[in-house]
């Protein structure tokens, strides 16, 4: 009895042990951005605005899934107690914050699934297209298309996608470059407030500011002399759209960095059930012997 409880700890160590290897991520090579373009590699872009932070965009190899793409090149989730890894509760950057993955232990637990007014909402834009949608698989089931764009935004999305969308634009994300390009660098994280992106990033076009219309000139008395004094005609004033520009979303490249320690956590339920499949399965077999024996 001591020897096959034995054998049965050992292979619950082992289903343990593969249970997290087959469900920690696969190895999408990761890229700097230079060398995404419009018909290669994808754009994996995250909004961090909810806490403050800017859009961070890296680049990596197809074909792959989404959630290879999020434990690649210095990024890292958090799945939920529930639901396991599948579900993004927490995203991290190491060249953001020292790695913190968001949103934090103290504002989301991650033990159940969040709630529609709260969670990280997954979105696409096919190569070349200009509007978001709304991703109808999970990350590890959707495969992205060479040229194309993933999104993460953080906040109350429904889950239909119809409230909530992405306020930056595909084009302000993707590689507008036919081919491999030299790329450029993050800025520091101590200079996250500077306006200026780093050289070499695109992020498509810059708002356009609407051109001021002039008034009409007025037009003379009679009784004004051929030559109108230079306070006949009206001065052109700039409209109150031109005195404010609408802001530009910081958007900065994640350069490839080490890959960080996944959570084991939330491999926790996977494991389990495993583990409990192989104990009622030994118990099960061992009960059968006994009863063997004694017949």
């Amino acid at each position: 009895m001591t020897a096959h409880l034995a054998r049965v700890a050992t292979a619950l160590g082992l289903a343990a042990a593969a249970l997290a290897v087959t469900t920690s991520p696969a190895g999408a090579a990761p890229q700097p951005m230079g060398q995404c373009t419009t018909s290669s590699g994808v754009v994996l872009a995250v909004d961090f605005s909810h806490w403050g932070g800017p859009v961070y965009r890296s680049c990596g190899t197809t074909p792959t899934t989404g959630y290879e793409l999020l434990n690649q090149g210095g990024w890292a989730t958090t799945g939920t107690g529930h639901d396991g890894p599948a579900f993004i509760c927490r995203i991290g950057y190491s060249g953001y914050q020292g790695g913190k993955q968001y949103p934090t232990p103290q504002q989301d637990d991650c033990v159940l699934t969040p709630p529609a007014s709260a969670y990280w909402s997954y979105w696409h834009a096919g190569p070349g297209a200009d509007t978001w949608e709304y991703s109808q698989l999970g990350a590890m089931l959707y495969k992205p298309e060479p040229g194309s764009v993933d999104l993460w935004i953080f906040g109350g999305t429904d889950i239909e996608g119809t409230r909530g969308r992405p306020t930056v634009t595909p084009g302000q994300l993707r590689a507008h470059n036919d081919r491999p390009t030299g790329g450029g660098q993050p800025a520091p994280e101590d200079s996250r407030s500077a306006p200026a992106l780093p050289p070499g990033t695109d992020t498509g076009p810059a708002p356009k500011r609407p051109t001021p219309t002039p008034s009409a000139p007025v037009s003379p008395s009679p009784s004004t002399s051929a030559s109108p004094s230079p306070s006949a005609t009206a001065t052109p004033t700039p409209s109150a759209s031109t005195a404010a520009p609408t802001p530009r979303t910081r958007v900065l490249d994640a350069a490839p960095a080490a890959d960080a320690e996944h959570d084991a956590g939330s491999y926790l339920p996977a494991v389990a059930t495993g583990a409990l499949v192989l104990l009622v399965g030994g118990a099960a077999v061992y009960a059968a012997r006994r009863r063997r024996r004694t017949e």
